[in-house]
């Protein structure tokens, strides 16, 4: 479509459930939306108490990934520290009314000095206004292609974006982003103005991470582990996934999350975009168990699903 980014396999999404053979139409969102189950009160999902008052500085070799909730996550390879689609904001400014069910797993005074804001794609819980007036303007930004215009009209300056398999150089870092199966846009008239996508970050001992965002299930993660081999750190969305005629063109299930970092041939996985928004239909307490019912019928090793409280670490 002219002027609109589309997916890997050429097509932009299309949404068709079923039995009713067509496009789904905002009417059939709005009717969703109003008729979807009512949230128990018995949803827990665990944290880290007292939550740290300060993160350590990034390991000289090595992984720490701080989950802050949903796919917030402070990544630290090598020596550096990046900030990962960050959303510390109580409520996503949006139009849904979507309110945290969850705080964030750790202060934003406990952030040790970020040295680079990574952003995968430009929807509301993936690039939230509010949490970015908050990080100062010489923090370097990398971003997909489109999505700089958004940084810059609020006073970014050092902004890095690039297309699929194009990387970028933070100091001795290599980025590169990489493809999705989803979609991008702000409003109803911007839809797909902008690119999606996922990161590999490389760093200089060796250490290699992979974010990938937000995604429905396609070829792309096994050629995303064609092409970096040697990923040490997966993080791979597993929640917002029902109901599935409406979520599966852009949002795994967990199994097909467990079955992505598979293809990537990770050495471990950390299911992200859950336990904050409720987007879905499912308990959002339920991905990470579904996710390790899955692994065990696989007969996969556990010491290789690792799932942090809000507020923990998983280090490599």
């Amino acid at each position: 479509m002219k002027g609109r980014f589309v997916n890997p396999t050429g097509a932009p999404v299309q949404w068709t459930p079923g039995e009713k053979g067509s496009e789904i139409t905002w009417r059939d969102f709005w009717n969703w939306r109003r008729t979807r189950p009512k949230h128990p009160d018995d949803w827990h999902v665990p944290r880290v108490d007292p939550a740290p008052t300060a993160l350590p500085p990034p390991p000289a070799s090595g992984i720490a990934a701080t989950w802050i909730g949903h796919a917030s996550v402070v990544l630290q390879v090598d020596g550096k520290t990046l900030l990962v689609d960050p959303v510390w904001s109580r409520r996503l400014v949006n139009g849904l009314a979507v309110s945290r069910f969850t705080p964030p797993g750790i202060p934003w005074s406990a952030l040790p000095r970020i040295d680079a804001l990574v952003v995968s794609h430009d929807h509301y819980d993936h690039l939230d206004a509010p949490t970015i007036a908050r990080i100062p303007r010489h923090v370097p930004v990398f971003c997909g292609t489109g999505v700089g215009r958004w940084f810059r009209a609020r006073g970014f300056a050092d902004i890095t974006e690039r297309s699929w398999w194009e990387s970028a150089k933070l100091g001795a870092h290599t980025l590169t982003f990489v493809p999705a199966q989803h979609f991008s846009g702000r409003s109803l008239f911007d839809r797909d103005r902008t690119l999606w996508g996922g990161w590999v970050v490389e760093g200089p001992e060796g250490h290699v991470a992979y974010f990938a965002g937000d995604s429905g299930a396609f070829p792309g993660f096994r050629e995303i582990g064609e092409r970096f081999p040697r990923i040490d750190l997966a993080m791979i969305p597993a929640g917002a996934y029902e109901p599935r005629w409406f979520m599966a063109p852009v949002h795994v299930d967990p199994p097909e999350a467990g079955q992505a970092f598979l293809d990537t041939g990770a050495r471990a996985m950390l299911p992200i975009h859950w336990g904050a928004f409720r987007l879905a239909d499912e308990p959002i307490d339920e991905p990470p168990r579904a996710l390790a019912r899955w692994w065990d019928e696989k007969g996969l090793d556990r010491a290789r699903l690792r799932v942090p409280p809000l507020g923990g670490t998983v280090a490599l």
